[in-house]
């Protein structure tokens, strides 16, 4: 790590660690809150992210059915998420996979089967992460088990699931050594302090809007990067976590995977410019933009599954089906991916008549069939539609 990019930065200090040689230098971030001057635009970036989360909010208060929504945006977050990170699953591919009909889109090889694997595991460590924040704050306890979640069983599970690293880490290049690293995050020592410290922040009553506080909490992880692996799931993670934890949503609507997966390299660099120079107000300004752009797509998407389900709603009632049917349907917003099989279990009802309540939708193209290497299955596949769409 060059050091002389970031020994004037204000945001953090650089020191040198290692008496062998050669030594190597790492960035450790002060502890929260920086000094952010709220000039005008800052202030009407952040109106409009209050307004947009605002609204998103009031929906989530006002909605009969939110899990419509919830599981259907917690698997396009996961999707987002880990593919910031390479891996190559699709939304269709995370819900064929957890059906067990991953070759349903194509021939299933090793590396497909891993990479639904990993994104399936940041869906079941989102999950958890939810139903723990009720009797569990975000704390690193909290952190520590999402992590546990996260790497189990996928690449990194090496790296000691759920405790946080005793070794050195670094980014960079790939393949590069440690002395090349672009950013070298705190040794160990000062790693615990600045995360006892980031814990106690997250629990503070910091005088800064709650949503500046969201973006400076996000770059803080991140600059402590307190795993071997993962570091970058987790913080994103976080974010929706936090915004249910502080009262900001009622709930998990809103992530920003989306919007930094769209601009990747401005993402990193930003939080890059945070470190070297101290460039809270540009990675900031970034952030809320962020969260004003999700939450109004997070609208547009939660109008657009509603409406599909009003219409199959009202399709198979003046059609005189059964509530079975009903049911069907919206369990199809949890899993637009069926079997026959699985509507069996799903509707303790027997084969027989699960094979009829999905051919009635398949008449009335809701469903369309397909093929898959073991079995049939059927795919809902206006509901993905509406979730890959950007």
């Amino acid at each position: 790590m060059d050091a002389e990019r970031f020994k004037n930065s204000p945001a953090g200090q650089v020191i040198k660690v290692g008496l062998a040689q050669p030594p190597y230098w790492a960035f450790v971030p002060n502890p929260l809150p920086p000094d952010i001057p709220l000039d005008v635009e800052l202030w009407n970036v952040l109106s409009a992210a209050d307004r947009a989360l605002g609204e998103l909010a009031g929906l989530g208060r006002t909605m009969p059915n939110p899990n419509l929504l919830i599981q259907p945006f917690i698997r396009r977050e996961a999707v987002l998420s880990s593919r910031i990170e390479g891996t190559q699953t699709g939304i269709k591919e995370l819900y064929a996979y957890e059906v067990k009909q991953l070759s349903i889109f194509g021939e299933e090889n090793e590396q497909q089967s891993a990479d639904a694997h990993e994104v399936s595991n940041y869906v079941h460590a989102l999950q958890y992460g939810l139903k723990r924040l009720k009797s569990l704050p975000v704390s690193l306890r909290l952190i520590r088990e999402l992590h546990e979640h996260l790497m189990k069983g996928v690449r990194g599970e090496q790296a000691r699931p759920g405790y946080f690293r005793e070794t050195q880490n670094w980014i960079g290049p790939r393949d590069c050594a440690l002395t090349d690293a672009t950013f070298v995050p705190p040794p160990l020592a000062e790693m615990n302090q600045a995360l006892d410290a980031f814990e106690k922040y997250v629990h503070s009553a910091d005088p800064l809007p709650p949503l500046i506080r969201l973006a400076c909490a996000h770059y803080q992880f991140e600059a402590i990067h307190p795993f071997i692996d993962g570091n970058g799931r987790i913080g994103r993670l976080l974010i929706p976590l936090l915004l249910i934890d502080w009262n900001l949503l009622p709930l998990p609507l809103l992530y920003l995977s989306a919007y930094f997966e769209r601009q990747r390299e401005t993402y990193y660099d930003l939080l890059l410019a945070v470190s070297e120079r101290g460039a809270w107000r540009d990675w900031i300004v970034f952030f809320l933009r962020g969260i004003a752009d999700q939450s109004q797509a997070a609208l547009t998407k939660a109008k657009q599954l509603q409406d599909l389900q009003i219409r199959w709603h009202q399709h198979v009632t003046q059609a005189r089906s059964s509530a079975l049917l009903v049911r069907l349907i919206d369990h199809l917003f949890t899993s637009p991916i069926v079997t026959i099989p699985g509507a069996e279990r799903f509707l303790s009802v027997s084969y027989r008549a699960a094979k009829q309540n999905i051919q009635k939708l398949v008449d009335a193209k809701i469903l369309v069939p397909g093929e898959a290497k073991y079995g049939k299955s059927f795919v809902a596949l206006d509901i993905i539609k509406v979730i890959v769409e950007d």
